[in-house]
């Protein structure tokens, strides 16, 4: 393993565990580590890192505004990975399973935000990279989610996200 591979380990397992602390409940907590790595990593970080942690960034947020800019950070991160980060197969396959959530995330903040046109705009840029997405239980998780959104859009937006 290379130097540069470890360091990537080390920071995806940083971010795994805020992440961790957010699926605990400890938004506060996840949030200020987060933000940390964040820092750490700065806007010439690796891309992947970026979006993964801006990913989660976004989720742990309370407000709507907020938390859709995190969420386009992560697009924005994603994006910009370069031919030979994608080049490398754990980069294209993360980003292959991260790019229909992050549209769906970016859709669901807009519904919040009460935007339906920028929320069917990122809706159906969902559906079509959840085309790539395997036949197992995230795959169908995020179909199902894109599902339930695209109907709560035709209804004009009632219930939770």
């Amino acid at each position: 393993m290379t130097g540069q591979q470890v360091a990537d380990d080390a920071v995806m397992t940083r971010i795994g565990q805020a992440v961790m602390l957010l699926h605990g409940g400890d938004r506060e907590e996840a949030r200020n580590r987060f933000g940390a790595i964040w820092d750490q990593l700065g806007p010439d970080g690796d891309p992947l890192h970026r979006c993964t942690l801006a990913h989660y960034m976004a989720d742990a947020q309370d407000d709507p505004d907020v938390e859709l800019a995190w969420d386009l950070r992560a697009l924005t991160a994603a994006e910009s990975l370069d031919e030979d980060r994608l080049a490398r197969h754990d980069a294209s396959v993360a980003l292959r399973a991260l790019a229909p959530s992050l549209h769906l995330n970016l859709a669901a903040d807009y519904v919040k935000l009460a935007r339906p046109d920028a929320a069917r705009i990122h809706l159906d840029r969902a559906r079509a990279a959840a085309e790539s997405l395997d036949d197992d239980g995230y795959g169908n998780g995020v179909r199902a989610a894109i599902d339930r959104l695209e109907r709560r859009l035709r209804g004009g937006f009632p219930g939770p996200a």
